[in-house]
């Protein structure tokens, strides 16, 4: 029998899903995986959000990275 705890933590894993979906609901899977990612969430996560694989989210989010860090000065 799962605990009380167990219940909450699947509880909100699926609300973080349903909000997931919603995010990134009509955008293209580098939009929705962009979104997702700096919302924090991981690539598996994301993965399963935007029914793809995580070696996918893992190229889209570190290219997006590599862009975004390249436009920085230090």
């Amino acid at each position: 029998m799962p605990s009380s705890n167990d219940e909450v933590v699947d509880l909100l894993s699926k609300i973080l899903r349903v909000l997931a979906i919603q995010v990134s609901a009509g955008t293209s899977v580098t939009e929705g995986a962009r979104a997702l990612k700096v919302a924090g969430l991981d690539n598996q996560t994301i993965a399963d959000v935007l029914n793809t694989s995580p070696a996918t989210i893992r190229t889209l989010t570190s290219n997006l990275l590599t862009k975004r860090s390249k436009g920085r000065k230090r």
